[in-house]
C-alpha cells in the first residue's frame, strides 16, 4: 500500500529570541505559517527496514536525512516489522529557514500513521516529532498557522487566515542555525524578554495585524553575513511588498503582495534582475492530507473509503 503526501514549506511571520536556556537551547517565540510550496513524498509499505530515494539536491548521507530518521523512529516506537520505501522529491531549498527537512519528517510520520493498522494518537506523533527537531511538531499540528514557544515545539494553533499571496526570495546562500545564533550573540542583540515585554500574543485576526508585527531577530545578522539577503529584502520592498521579512534563520525571505498575478509578475522580474530564484506562493488555510496512490494498487484504492484528511487544502 502506498500514499502520496505533500510536505509544505513554512515561513516565520515573527521570530523573537528570548534568551539562552540552561539546557543550551534558546527560548523563542515565533508565529509559523505554512505555504503551498513544498516537497513531495511517496511512502510505500512492504519489505524490511527503511529505504529512501531522493530526487533533487544531494542532501548528504541517507541515514542523516530527517525523512529516513522519522521512519526509523516510528518503527522503533511502535514495534512494526513491515518495512517502508520513501521516494522524496525536493523542492524546498536546504538551509533556507523554510523547514524543508522538518516538514519531510512530519510527512513521513503522518503517512506511516495513516498506513498503520493501529495508528498512534496525534499526541504520540507530536512527541516523536519533537525528538527529530524543534520545527517538526508544527508540521504535525492542528493548523497551518500557529505560535511556537520553548524551542518552537510548544504550539498554540490559531484559526487560519484567508489565503495570502507571497513572493519568496531564494538567494542560494546558507547560514546554519548554530551560526546564526553565534552571530546573534556577537552583535548588539538584546534578548527580547529583556528589551520589551513579550507575553502570550493573542490569535491574529487579520493580515493587517500580522503585517504590523513582522519581526525577526536574526534578520540584521543574516543580512550582514550575506548581502544577497539584504538585496532580496530591498528588492521585495521596492517591488511593492506590503511587508517583507527573513524566514527563520535564513536565508530565504518573503514579501506579501495583493494577488497571484502580481506575485507571478514580481517573481519573474526579480529573478531576471537579481539572478537568483524568486517564487510565487500562497499561504495554506488547512493541511494537505495523504492521498492514496492509485497507480500503485488500483484495487486497494477502490477498497478504501475516502477520509476527510484526504481532501486537499483547496477542498477538492
Amino acid at each position: 500500500m502506498s500514499v502520496r503526501v505533500a510536505a509544505p514549506a513554512k515561513v516565520n511571520l515573527s521570530l523573537r529570541v528570548l534568551g539562552r536556556r540552561e539546557d543550551g537551547f534558546h527560548e523563542i517565540r515565533t508565529l509559523f505559517q505554512a505555504l503551498d510550496l513544498g516537497d513531495e513524498l511517496r511512502v510505500s509499505r512492504g519489505g524490511r527496514g527503511v529505504s529512501l530515494e531522493v530526487r533533487g539536491p544531494d542532501l548528504g548521507p541517507t541515514e542523516k536525512n530527517l525523512a529516513y530518521r522519522a521512519a526509523e523512529l516510528f518503527f522503533e516506537a511502535f514495534g512494526e516489522t513491515q518495512g517502508v520505501h520513501i521516494e522524496l522529491t525536493k523542492w524546498i531549498p536546504a538551509g533556507a529557514g523554510m523547514g524543508g527537512g522538518s516538514s519531510d519528517a512530519a510527512a513521513v510520520l503522518r503517512a506511516l500513521s495513516w498506513l498503520s493498522p493501529f495508528p498512534p494518537p496525534p499526541g504520540e506523533l507530536m512527541r516523536l516529532g519533537a525528538k527529530l527537531g524543534s520545527d517538526v511538531p508544527f508540521f504535525l499540528g492542528a493548523s497551518p498557522l500557529a505560535q511556537g514557544t520553548g524551542r518552537g515545539e510548544i504550539l498554540t494553533p490559531y484559526r487560519a487566515l484567508p489565503a495570502a499571496d507571497v513572493v519568496l526570495a531564494l538567494p542560494g546562500v546558507h547560514m546554519s542555525t548554530p551560526e546564526a545564533y553565534e552571530a546573534l550573540g556577537r552583535g548588539a542583540w538584546v534578548p527580547a524578554d529583556h528589551a520589551v515585554p513579550v507575553g502570550r500574543e493573542g490569535a491574529p485576526s487579520d493580515w493587517e495585524g500580522v503585517l504590523a508585527g513582522l519581526v525577526n531577530d536574526f534578520q540584521p545578522v543574516v543580512m550582514e553575513a550575506h548581502p544577497e539577503v539584504e538585496r532580496s529584502l530591498r528588492a521585495l520592498a521596492e517591488a511593492g511588498a506590503s511587508g517583507a521579512l527573513l524566514s527563520g534563520s535564513g536565508a530565504a525571505s518573503f514579501g506579501f503582495f495583493p494577488d497571484r498575478a502580481t506575485t507571478e509578475r514580481v517573481a519573474d522580474e526579480l529573478t531576471l534582475e537579481l539572478g537568483w530564484p524568486f517564487v510565487a506562493a500562497r499561504t495554506l488555510t488547512q493541511w494537505p492530507g495523504p492521498k492514496r496512490d492509485v497507480s500503485a494498487d488500483p484495487r486497494d484504492a477502490a477498497s478504501r473509503v475516502p477520509r476527510e484528511s484526504d481532501r486537499r487544502s483547496d477542498g477538492t
